[in-house]
């Protein structure tokens, strides 16, 4: 069994700031997430045929010429609205994620393709709230032993249908990312962007203490969400992390400037 920590409150973490590459916003802050037993499954990919599946306005970062999509499955054991009770059907989640990575206005952040989760009405405050492209999807899912058991399946007609199912744990203790290393650049970004109906780029800031990443090992037997959004993954072994947790804050999304 992996420890549990206390979760931290928004105090806690509106102090950890110190690494982060610009200052927090000065509104308040709206919405607070715990994120846990997350993998990071990345694959390289040409920036080119990836440039071709973003919003006009959005190019893609690259790390010595290549840009990286990653699939992270994950799940959320608290969630809460900031001035909003909390209600016990509401607090958690299970979610799996598509993304990549973007810079606008010189804040490097994530763009995602897709964030499937268990709870409809979750899913649609999001879409609405956020712009974001979350979809209903069903999980089976273990967190019980030394190796994570996972599956989502999409079963939202709003996309193409894709599934994840893999078994994975740490293999070492976590650390900090080294700055400037590979991992650091993927991981330590405060911003995801999305568009809205007009088109418009959104920016939404978040912010939580530096990264404590493990490296990993996972047995994936499905593996075709990317594909979904038209995303050939590398016929490689992916890059794989894990992170037991990490607790977060999220702003409102806005125009990004």
């Amino acid at each position: 069994m992996r420890a549990r920590r206390h979760m931290m409150t928004a105090d806690e973490i509106l102090g950890a700031t110190s690494h982060r590459p610009w200052p927090t916003p000065e509104k308040p802050w709206a919405m607070r997430q715990v994120w846990s037993d997350l993998l990071f499954a990345h694959w390289p990919t040409n920036p080119n045929g990836l440039a071709a599946l973003l919003p006009a306005g959005l190019t893609p970062d690259t790390w010595e010429g290549d840009a990286w999509v990653a699939v992270a499955p994950f799940r959320m054991p608290y969630l809460s609205i900031r001035r909003l009770p909390d209600v016990p059907p509401f607090m958690r989640l299970l979610e799996t994620n598509v993304r990549t990575y973007v810079t606008v206005g010189g804040k490097p952040g994530v763009y995602f393709f897709s964030l499937d989760a268990d709870n409809p009405v979750t899913v649609e405050v999001a879409r609405r709230w956020y712009s974001l492209p979350y979809f209903n999807a069903r999980f089976d899912c273990d967190f019980s032993g030394a190796h994570i058991r996972y599956r989502v399946a999409r079963a939202d007609q709003r996309a193409a249908p894709g599934a994840f199912a893999a078994s994975y744990r740490p293999t070492t203790a976590p650390r900090h990312p080294e700055p400037g290393s590979l991992e650091d650049w993927l991981t330590a970004r405060y911003a995801l962007y999305t568009t809205n109906k007009r088109g418009q780029i959104l920016r939404g800031e978040i912010t939580h203490a530096p990264w404590s990443l493990a490296p990993a090992e996972a047995e994936i037997r499905e593996n075709t969400l990317a594909q979904s959004h038209g995303i050939a993954l590398a016929d490689t072994a992916p890059l794989l992390h894990f992170a037991e947790r990490l607790d977060v804050l999220a702003w409102p999304v806005e125009a990004a400037k």
